[in-house]
């Protein structure tokens, strides 16, 4: 199991820390000593998640702060707070998501609710916090994206999918935008030669509720999916599945804009891996992203 390096003295974000890699994130970044702000959509969740890691963690520093990444009011509601607190901010891990709800779903913006919750969101987040994260000096932003982001594309001219929702392709989409959002911003930190590093993750196969929760969005409560235990194709935990963000979120000397994930592709220990071809398509994919991004959410250019 990989071992977190110290993390004493520093305060990091970890979105979607109730379950799943977020919830193993956050317990093991609190292990290696670090303040970590628990940011989840739903407080009473998060409570019971922070009282199940603190009696395994001795000492564990943890808080719970709301935040819906659906709905962009909170984005800015939960970063005002962040930034009103007065005190330094180091790492920001952008976790949470859903997966393929069946049918298409919007956010509270009108935004389907894939691209809206899974980027949009994490990318106004980011997008407000980036200045406290330069500021303390040694800031770490690192982004989970997903190996599905290998078949994944943007598609500008139906972002939201109002014209034919296909629940994986959009998936897709949005965890490429993820993917893309962590490279451009390692491009820009290493022109402004900012004291930032942006790295990028994907979990391989996990098991966690991530695959049955976006079914769940549009099922009755009596229909609910329950995470799967065995699967046809090689799986592993959320304690394996969350190292390759931990390292992306912890290890020294990890290279700006590096993307981490299992060995073998869905499962193993974790290695630093190859961006895919749909990553690949030159600096203006990922600035034209950004653009309409920033226009979408209204977000502040960041430190110029």
């Amino acid at each position: 199991m990989y071992q977190v390096p110290d993390q004493t003295g520093r305060r990091v974000i970890v979105t979607g820390a109730n379950s799943g890699t977020g919830k193993e994130s956050a317990k093991r970044l609190a292990a290696a000593g670090a303040s970590v702000i628990m940011a989840v959509r739903s407080p009473d969740k998060g409570e019971t998640a922070r009282a199940e890691i603190e009696a395994s963690v001795t000492g564990a520093r943890l808080e719970v702060r709301r935040v819906d990444l659906a709905d962009l009011a909170s984005v800015r509601e939960f970063a005002e707070g962040i930034l009103s607190d007065g005190e330094p901010l180091h790492t920001l891990v952008n976790n949470a998501g859903v997966m393929a709800p069946p049918e298409r779903l919007e956010t509270t913006d009108g935004f389907e609710l894939q691209f809206g919750s899974n980027f949009l969101g994490p990318f106004l987040l980011t997008s407000l916090l980036i200045p406290a994260l330069v500021e303390s000096g040694a800031g770490r932003i690192a982004t989970m994206s997903s190996g599905v982001a290998n078949w994944g594309s943007i598609h500008f001219a139906d972002l939201q999918w109002r014209l034919h929702y296909n629940p994986w392709a959009a998936y897709a989409q949005s965890k490429l935008a993820d993917m893309l959002m962590g490279m451009h911003i390692a491009r820009i930190a290493t022109a402004k030669r900012w004291p930032l590093t942006s790295t990028i993750a994907h979990p391989g196969y996990t098991r966690t509720n991530l695959q049955t929760a976006g079914a769940n969005l549009v099922r009755r409560p009596e229909d609910a999916r329950q995470p799967a235990t065995h699967t046809l194709l090689p799986s592993q935990s959320a304690e394996q599945g969350a190292e390759p963000l931990l390292f992306a979120t912890a290890a020294p000397g990890v290279e700006q804009g590096a993307y981490y994930g299992p060995q073998g592709g869905l499962t193993g220990p974790t290695k630093r891996v190859t961006l895919p071809r749909s990553a690949r398509r030159g600096p203006d994919y990922a600035a034209s992203l950004w653009a309409v991004a920033r226009q979408l959410t209204q977000s502040p250019a960041i430190m110029r």
